[in-house]
């Protein structure tokens, strides 16, 4: 196993105890991430063959995955899908059939906080005044008051579209995996994995209160640095990026997001002899085996 796998220390008391009938699982709350991606420029000396992804250093002070590498990406917000926002691309029924939801909303609140929540990470916005057009530069003063806004919980995203006279472009999203915390991890997120191109004259910015570092890299040299320890990683978001390896473009990438399985995976832990066991179904190498008398370590 990897030693870039995040791995809390309290897992496997939790492990035991969720076994013994001890632990009772909390509802997981359900959030977006966005896999950003844009295709190297000059400036890359012809070096990297395939798309960037830009991904941010969770603080160590954070309780959830704290310095590990992920996506920009966060909760749903109860306010996404309290009324119908300005919309392009796919319906939502289209978008509920695609994410296992059973109504528009639902689906609206999912869609919603992946862009959302680009925005409030990176300054970058999946929306337009037509349903062909994106907005451009996102730098300016005015933007960063409404980000902070967002950020804040001060400005709901409807009203934020509705202000600007934005439609949300819902066809710049490809879904691309669902995956569940494990059930005895005290915060739990069911959370869509999407994937985007970063749209013409919009660039990131390292805004995220909950990141201390900003990178764009290469897929295949992000699991590189997670195999040899470099880089602290969860399950999923090394999934997703050895999944992103074989594209040579970012529009190549967005193109087979629909063929993707979006069958939710979920941590399955169960008891082999002296071990505990911890898989999660379909990605072998995240497999761990646990002492049952033994103690908890780091990343594993």
């Amino acid at each position: 196993m990897s030693q870039g796998q995040w791995y809390p220390p309290e897992w496997p008391d939790r492990i035991r105890a969720l076994a013994a009938g001890e632990l009772t699982a909390v509802a997981p709350r359900r959030a977006a991430t966005v896999m950003l991606l844009r295709d190297p420029g000059a400036d890359s000396g012809g070096t990297t063959a395939g798309p960037v992804v830009h991904m941010l250093r969770r603080r160590t002070s954070m309780a959830f995955a704290g310095g590990a590498y992920a996506y920009p990406g966060g909760g749903v917000d109860p306010r996404d899908d309290d009324r119908l926002i300005g919309w392009a691309g796919p319906s939502l029924e289209y978008w509920a059939a695609r994410l296992g939801v059973a109504t528009v909303t639902e689906a609206q609140a999912v869609v919603c906080a992946a862009v959302r929540e680009t925005f409030e990470e990176s300054g970058v916005l999946l929306a337009g005044e037509t349903p062909g057009t994106v907005v451009g530069d996102t730098t300016g003063a005015d933007w960063e008051a409404d980000r902070e806004a967002l950020v804040a919980r001060d400005l709901s995203f409807a009203e934020f579209l509705d202000r600007r006279g934005l439609l949300l472009r819902s066809d710049l999203l490809g879904a691309w995996a669902r995956w569940i915390t494990p059930e005895f991890e005290p915060r739990r997120y069911d959370t869509w994995f999407f994937v985007a191109a970063l749209p013409e004259g919009q660039r990131t910015r390292a805004v995220s209160t909950e990141a201390d570092r900003t990178v764009w890299i290469a897929p295949a040299e992000a699991t590189r640095r997670y195999d040899l320890g470099e880089l602290l990683m969860m399950p999923p978001t090394v999934s997703t990026l050895r999944a992103l390896t074989p594209y040579r473009t970012a529009a190549e990438a967005l193109g087979a997001a629909e063929a993707q399985d979006l069958t939710p995976v979920l941590a399955q832990a169960r008891l082999e002899g002296d071990e505990l066991v911890l898989s999660w179904p379909g990605h072998d190498e995240f497999t761990k085996h646990v002492p049952t008398a033994g103690e908890g370590g780091g990343p594993a």
